[in-house]
């Protein structure tokens, strides 16, 4: 098994995440995204990052190949068993990507105006979701999740998003990043470009 990785991409990150957690060994061959070798357009006629390759099985889009690893790997489990709480934890994950990821991506890519915006967009959702964060030890759950996996790449990389969270209104969501910074799959899944971003993992 493959997976071509670009070492700070938040996408590759949490997939790095579940390769980790479950402990599955796998070749992770680091690129470039914005200069992908000829082998990863073979295998993803998107071109983007993460691809993995299993065999004659090629997938595209974190949240596949977190599924299909957590099914195909299942200990520990990373989903819920039932469908009610499958279904709850793909809907975080899809409105993770949709409300946080988006503005995340509006920081990187967008003019100065419309990256400003982003950042106080993203920073007010953080402080405005903190309840959510102190209902459960992780998201939403008792159990670390997949959905765990979508929101720590996000909050490691607040400092270099330029967003500081003001400790009295977020206090759950830094307890969170710091529990989840902690985790032995979470310092694993780090590349030395990422931990070059924050250099304190226990902040």
């Amino acid at each position: 098994m493959t997976l071509f990785s670009d070492p700070i991409c938040p996408y590759c990150h949490r997939v790095r995440m579940v390769l980790a957690e479950k402990g599955i060994t796998v070749d992770v061959v680091d690129v470039d995204s914005n200069h992908l070798p000829d082998e990863v357009m073979d295998f993803n006629p998107y071109g983007t990052v993460p691809t993995f390759v299993d065999r004659d099985l090629r997938l595209y889009e974190s949240r596949i190949i977190m599924e299909y690893l957590d099914e195909r790997f299942p200990h520990p489990p990373l989903l819920p068993v039932d469908p009610v709480s499958r279904a709850s934890a793909r809907l975080f994950m899809y409105r993770i990507d949709r409300d946080w990821y988006s503005l995340m991506h509006r920081i990187l890519k967008g003019s100065n105006t419309d990256a400003n915006h982003a950042r106080k967009e993203l920073r007010e959702s953080l402080i405005v979701t903190a309840p959510v964060f102190a209902a459960h030890p992780y998201f939403m759950s008792d159990e670390f999740s997949l959905v765990d996996c979508c929101v720590a790449p996000l909050l490691w990389r607040l400092p270099v998003l330029g967003i500081e969270l003001p400790p009295a209104q977020a206090a759950p969501v830094i307890a969170y990043r710091k529990r989840l910074q902690l985790w032995e799959a979470f310092r694993l899944s780090l590349t030395e470009a990422e931990k070059e971003m924050i250099t304190d993992l226990a902040r």
